[in-house]
């Protein structure tokens, strides 16, 4: 197979999988529902083969069950894989996502500020390098909050706190936060310019898990998720009353 070829292939499953997978997010294909594989092949031009490959992909997720002599069955939203990538984008690029930006971030509220917390006891020099990198990288890019520099900056700060806990289940969780981050960007649910208290906020944590005050860090990092869930609830009501 040459290399167009495979790119091709690539394309045409990334296609045929988000297709699916946002129409099992959205509700048009509802839990319990067969998923008849033949006809969305037809309907998207889809190889049958493709098919298989993306119903095993979702199945993975927890999304479809294939069942002996039964076909294949959607699954309720509480047998999916939350956590996987493509789910998190699916949700977050859905009609749901303020509801799903809202219970990531309550997530957030129950993970971060312990990761701060442990941080600052357990982060080693390198990694609180990289949480001051970030926050002054947050900071020169803080009139831009709404654009891609700013917004690597703050997947940074948060992975270097989550990593610098020490525990790798929490540090497992630095792609779920990047991916709530990254959907607040990709909606328009960032200002233009970062907020003072924000900036502030993510200073604080820096400098307390630095100085290796765990208190301090816990609590700068509770009030920057409250923040940021306060801050989109705003934007997301300013953008529906201006339609």
């Amino acid at each position: 197979m040459s290399e167009g070829t495979r790119d091709a292939a690539s394309a045409q499953h990334r296609r045929l999988l988000d297709t699916i997978g946002m129409r099992i997010v959205e509700g048009e294909l509802a839990p319990g529902a067969r998923l008849l594989t033949a006809d969305v092949a037809a309907e998207l031009g889809a190889s049958r083969s493709a098919m298989r490959e993306v119903v095993r992909v979702l199945e993975t997720m927890g999304m479809v069950e294939v069942r002996r002599r039964a076909g294949v069955e959607v699954l309720p939203a509480d047998r999916w894989s939350a956590y996987a990538p493509e789910v998190l984008r699916w949700q977050l690029d859905g009609s749901g996502r303020l509801r799903a930006l809202h219970e990531l971030s309550q997530l957030r509220s129950a993970i971060e500020p312990l990761a701060a917390r442990l941080a600052a006891a357990q982060a080693d020099p390198p990694q609180r390098a990289a949480l001051v990198k970030a926050v002054l990288g947050m900071v020169e890019h803080g009139d831009r909050a709404d654009e891609p520099e700013y917004l690597q900056h703050d997947v940074d700060f948060h992975a270097a706190v989550l990593r610098g806990s020490g525990n790798p289940y929490l540090a497992g969780l630095a792609d779920v936060v990047a991916a709530l981050l990254h959907g607040r960007t990709a909606h328009a649910l960032m200002p233009k310019r970062a907020d003072e208290t924000a900036l502030r906020l993510h200073q604080e944590v820096a400098s307390a898990i630095t100085a290796r005050d765990p208190e301090a860090a816990a609590a700068a990092m509770a009030a920057i998720v409250a923040e940021a869930d306060d801050a989109v609830e705003a934007m997301a009501s300013s953008a529906s009353s201006d339609h």
